[in-house]
């Protein structure tokens, strides 16, 4: 998988699924269907933080999503007959990878969002690839910036400088809200380059890597949730405890949306997104990293009546253009592809 889908993906690379029930499941439903639900899913994770926060502080969301995502997938590690990886040089990389791929974006997200909405924090994720081609300068020597993508990476930068509506002294996006869903977009282009530069020759498998990411993840998040808790005491009783809902509707949903982005989010979507790329293609697949600020914006909008300036919704088709403009395949590739 891409950097650019990795990205809304915080798990791992899309590699086979070594199981014959997998392989036969995916031949029952076509990879369309399966890519349609992808954009879905992760798109509507926006949405879904944005009703957890109604009971639940962002660390208690980010860590609750981490922890449910690796109970799913280890189960499914199990069912599908795979292992973890045993290499103590594989881990110490893991480790680093699940700082910026699970733990600090989940939790910048979610902070992001209790001052900014939903449809905003799904647009400043669709920056990851213009942070991807940033440091991909850095890590990976061997990548050249190619005067297009130089060219994409500051209209895309345009874009986000219009967004945040600098000239505006009112009426303008919280600037430290929408700059905490820019660094997790940015963590994951960060996260996906250094997996490239470290473990790109490490045959981990299947479910193996994104399994193991979110274990570091959840392992990463015990005492960040317990640090927090010590300090916050006097608002949450335990670290599990929630606060009151201002809107009267109860912890129930707020606990089940959250749920929601481990099992389903953080979990089962990696097994569609495995059947897509063998259905599809890597460079296809890729593809459906453009359609998630649309669904999070479309959501946003219909379901909790969130509102988006021109100036927002003009920088989000800036933005996004020049995501699709990077993930462009080299004209040397097409040339060859053709030959």
């Amino acid at each position: 998988m891409s950097a650019s889908v990795a990205a809304n993906n915080p798990a791992g690379p899309a590699g086979p699924i070594s199981s014959a029930a997998s392989s036969a499941a995916a031949t029952r439903v076509p990879w369309q269907v399966k890519y349609l639900l992808l954009a879905l899913i992760w798109g509507s994770s926006f949405l879904l933080m944005k009703v957890g926060l109604r009971t639940m502080a962002p660390l208690q969301i980010s860590a609750l999503r981490i922890f449910a995502g690796t109970l799913t997938l280890l189960a499914l590690l199990g069912l599908t007959g795979g292992r973890l990886p045993r290499e103590r040089r594989v881990w110490g990389h893991l480790a680093v990878s699940g700082v910026f791929l699970t733990a600090l974006p989940f939790s910048l997200f979610a902070a992001g969002e209790v001052r900014v909405s939903s449809a905003l924090a799904g647009i400043g994720n669709a920056t990851t690839p213009l942070a991807a081609v940033f440091f991909a300068l850095i890590l990976l020597p061997s990548d050249r910036l190619s005067p297009r993508k130089l060219a994409a990476v500051v209209i895309g930068f345009i874009g986000v400088v219009v967004i945040m509506q600098p000239w505006e002294s009112t009426g303008r996006p919280d600037l430290l809200g929408f700059g905490m869903t820019l660094v997790a977009g940015a963590c994951y282009g960060l996260g996906w380059t250094y997996n490239r530069r470290f473990l790109g020759g490490a045959d981990l498998g299947g479910l193996s890597m994104p399994t193991a990411l979110l274990l570091v993840g959840s392992a990463l998040m015990v005492p960040v949730l317990l640090v927090w808790w010590l300090v916050s005491r006097d608002t949450y009783a335990a670290p599990w405890s929630g606060h009151v809902d201002v809107d009267g509707g109860g912890a129930l949903l707020p606990l089940l949306c959250v749920l929601a982005l481990g099992v389903v989010g953080t979990g089962l979507a990696y097994m569609l997104q495995f059947d897509v790329v063998r259905g599809a293609g890597a460079t296809v697949s890729t593809t459906v990293t453009y359609l998630i600020p649309v669904v999070s914006v479309l959501l946003g909008v219909a379901v909790l009546s969130e509102h988006l300036a021109w100036p927002q919704l003009l920088g989000a088709a800036i933005v996004l253009v020049s995501a699709i403009v990077i993930g462009l395949p080299a004209k040397r590739a097409r040339a060859t592809s053709q030959a």
